[in-house]
């Protein structure tokens, strides 16, 4: 197919595709699939090799948010069943964190509910990273506590936060659809925040909330201007109790696409499987891989994950690798953070009208789990 050729070529050049091309992989057909993985995957192999690397999440605070983003059980108004608890003392999320370290994990995401954290919460959080740091040797330790005020980004970096993450989540068109309470501008200032105090920027997206493909494209190239050194692609869990419990608008083989078109946009970046994967992928995971070159391990803020063990077995019957503290993730050309600008985008061809992909057959709410292990209860976590 002269697209895929023209896309890999792109891609192993860190040449960013036209929307046109980016569009015509979403459109591609279920018989071509196969098709744009291995194309997709020529890319990632190029940058990447067959590396996986791990990720783990520790809730530091959960629920009880007075944001209204409608995707997220943590929100103001949401009904869903999830654990709700105040912050995690220090050393009750270091020994959280150390589940995941111990399974293989190269990261840990300390993340908190909220708009955004006062100065007594970057206080906490930067005794939680110390706390971690002390007791692992390599580890990196990303925040994500919501929108950030002057200072409060190199405050946490002189704590030890490798990086930051705040993501994107939609189109700049179609964001004031899922959140009033804050804007798309607010999101890209906190990114650019984490960027100007020396952090590495994580920010991504949220697939399946109703969007068009147009508005995937969109917020894809609006995540290659900014240039982050990790793009994590959640896939919506519509949990019940929020305004979009009834957005099923995935199946396996989309997802894929997304996650070959996310590859294609950001060839040399970090592309995170995150979360969802279980929800929407189910069987198809291992194909991800070809993609992806990092997902998290074990469970997620308010949904638990596949196991832990299943992660690693996956990974090594698929013939990749676990990705180890002595091995840089980034390309040469991306270190430390952010490494060298993009290239420069190729002039737009004309975008085909949006369209809303039609909706899976059948409702998988048997694949939604709340989390009721690990951080904030007495059960030992998923890692």
């Amino acid at each position: 197919m002269d697209l895929l050729n023209t896309l890999v070529d792109k891609g192993l050049r860190r040449e960013l595709p036209t929307r046109e091309e980016a569009l015509a992989v979403l459109a591609t057909s279920d018989d071509e699939l196969l098709d744009v993985v291995a194309a997709a995957g020529k890319v990632r192999r190029q940058w990447f090799g067959r590396r996986v690397k791990l990720n783990y999440l520790v809730n530091l605070k959960s629920g009880l948010c007075p944001e209204d983003c409608s995707y997220c059980s943590q929100r103001l108004g949401s009904k869903a069943e999830i654990l709700k608890y105040t912050w995690l003392k220090p050393d009750d999320a270091s020994k959280a964190a150390a589940a995941g370290l111990a399974g293989g994990a190269k990261r840990v995401c300390l993340v908190a509910s909220g708009r955004g954290p006062t100065d007594k919460d970057v206080d906490r959080v930067s005794e939680t990273i110390a706390a971690i740091k002390e007791q692992n040797e390599g580890v990196e330790v990303c925040a994500c506590l919501g929108l950030l005020s002057d200072g409060q980004a190199e405050r946490l970096r002189a704590a030890g936060a490798d990086a930051y993450n705040h993501n994107l989540n939609t189109s700049e068109a179609t964001y004031g659809d899922i959140c009033t309470t804050h804007d798309f501008s607010d999101r890209v200032s906190t990114v650019q925040q984490a960027q100007a105090a020396g952090m590495s920027a994580c920010s991504g997206l949220i697939a399946g909330m109703g969007e068009s493909d147009a508005d995937l494209v969109d917020v894809v190239f609006a995540l290659r201007e900014l240039d982050p050194d990790s793009v994590p692609v959640n896939f919506l869990i519509p949990f019940e109790g929020t305004p979009l419990a009834k957005e099923w608008n995935l199946t396996p083989q989309r997802a894929l696409r997304i996650l070959a078109m996310v590859r294609f946009v950001c060839p040399d970046i970090e592309v995170r499987l995150a979360g969802g994967r279980e929800v929407h992928l189910r069987s198809l995971q291992p194909l991800a891989l070809h993609l992806v070159n990092s997902i998290f391990l074990g469970d997620y803020l308010t949904s638990e994950g596949q196991a832990g063990k299943d992660d690693l077995a996956m990974i090594a019957d698929a013939g990749f690798e676990v990705e180890g503290t002595d091995t840089t993730t980034l390309p040469e050309h991306r270190r430390p953070c952010g490494g060298t600008a993009a290239a420069a985008p190729a002039e737009d061809a004309e975008v085909p009208a949006a369209t809303v992909p039609a909706p899976s057959d059948e409702a998988r709410r048997d694949l939604v789990s709340v989390r009721r292990r690990g951080a904030g209860t007495d059960l030992p976590p998923n890692a």
